[in-house]
């Protein structure tokens, strides 16, 4: 959580869209943000509403793309 706390407004914005987009993989979100996949989760559940954040968590729920 302390990574997280440490986002720029900028940078949480372009890692919910990072983390929207389909072909976009939890390692870019790394590799770009320093953030882990639970890391990303718990930022999303953070940052969003209830009901879009488990929309978007049965989205990427085994998606191939977003665990390469």
């Amino acid at each position: 959580m302390e990574k997280i706390n440490t986002l720029t407004e900028i940078e949480i914005d372009r890692i919910i869209e990072m983390a929207w987009e389909d072909r976009t993989p939890f390692s870019a979100i790394l590799f770009q943000f320093g953030l882990n996949e639970q890391q990303v989760i718990e930022l999303m559940r953070k940052e969003m509403k209830r009901s879009s954040f488990k929309m978007w968590r049965a989205r990427v729920q085994g998606r191939k793309t977003k665990h390469v």
